[in-house]
């Protein structure tokens, strides 16, 4: 047996023992704590859907999800970390779409790149946004909104959940649509909206449906319309915005599953099969409905091909608006 041969079968030896070893430490996955990061404050429509899945992720898996919210820059303070962070399986990202899909149009300059430096596990679930008014306005319709607006009896302001975020550029189309100036508040997540908006701190604010529905049918906010272009199934008596004077308006919200690009196929694998699985159990899917929420999964190659032509879609929505943030 030659010297060569020798070196040659020790090799082949040692990287088959390293695939092996790789493979048995996939297949063993997870074996310590899970940090899943959520861009926006603890009680917002991301935040929630990362509870749910968590604690039963915890209870398929063995290990423990932490909940790390990481709010700020229309998400994009939260989605860098998670960008940046081993892609080893250990930290998950609750995508959304305004870091992933608007922002990238939005900020001239973006610390991540969506397409390279995330692999899409699954889509979890859409809402759409509410616009909604204090009942101290008196304002109950968009088309007394656009009035009040053109009127310049008042100055009008409209809350949302950050620069950049679905909820700002829903409040910078209807402006541009109906030829009117609502000046933008900014907000670190869609809680403090909700929370400065029934406490008249703002007249208007626009947040996910399931965020502010529960307000609204307790009488204490005044729903003026959804941005979807059907009206919910989970508030059928709430018109579209596109209905109520502005034809063809249309701004969608979804949530996705997302681990940093490199981690391997098998760890994503695993992580969209129990997502998936969670979001199939009864508990989850009544639990979720109740808040607002359609479920709706995906695969990781669906996932990834939906975040391209969604970045492509706000991109042309963004140059229209002229919305754009330094």
């Amino acid at each position: 047996m030659s010297n060569a041969w020798r070196r040659s079968s020790l090799c082949f030896l040692i990287a088959f023992m390293a695939c092996a070893g790789g493979a048995t430490a996939q297949s063993a996955y997870p074996v310590k704590a899970i940090r899943w990061i959520v861009p926006f404050p603890a009680g917002g429509p991301s935040d929630v859907l990362a509870r749910a899945i968590g604690y039963k992720l915890n209870e398929h898996c063995g290990q423990q999800v932490v909940i790390d919210n990481r709010s700020g820059a229309g998400g994009n303070i939260g989605s860098d970390l998670a960008a940046k962070a081993a892609p080893d399986g250990y930290t998950l990202l609750m995508g959304y779409v305004g870091p992933l899909t608007i922002n990238p149009s939005l900020y001239r300059k973006m610390p991540y790149d969506t397409v390279k430096d995330f692999a899409p596990v699954t889509a979890i679930a859409s809402s759409t946004l509410i616009l909604a008014a204090h009942p101290a306005t008196a304002i109950k319709s968009i088309k007394e909104l656009i009035a009040r607006a053109k009127s310049g009896q008042s100055t009008l302001s409209f809350a949302s959940a950050g620069n950049g975020t679905p909820a700002h550029l829903a409040g910078e189309l209807v402006n541009a649509m109906a030829g009117i100036r609502i000046q933008h508040v900014p907000h670190k997540g869609a809680a403090p909206v909700v929370t400065e908006l029934l406490g008249n701190q703002v007249p208007l604010g626009i947040a996910a449906l399931p965020a502010v529905i529960q307000h609204v049918k307790a009488g204490r906010l005044n729903a003026l319309g959804v941005s979807s272009a059907k009206r919910s199934i989970f508030a059928p008596d709430v018109p579209t915005i596109a209905e109520s004077g502005l034809p063809g308006y249309e701004v969608e919200n979804w949530q996705g599953l997302l681990v940093p690009a490199g981690t391997p196929r098998g760890i994503v694998n695993k992580l969209h099969t129990e997502t998936v699985k969670i979001l199939q159990s009864q508990d989850v899917k009544d639990r979720l409905y109740s808040q607002g929420f359609e479920i709706g999964t995906s695969t990781p190659e669906q996932f990834a091909t939906y975040l391209k032509a969604d970045i492509v879609k706000w991109a042309k929505l963004v140059k229209s608006s002229g919305a754009y943030i330094d």
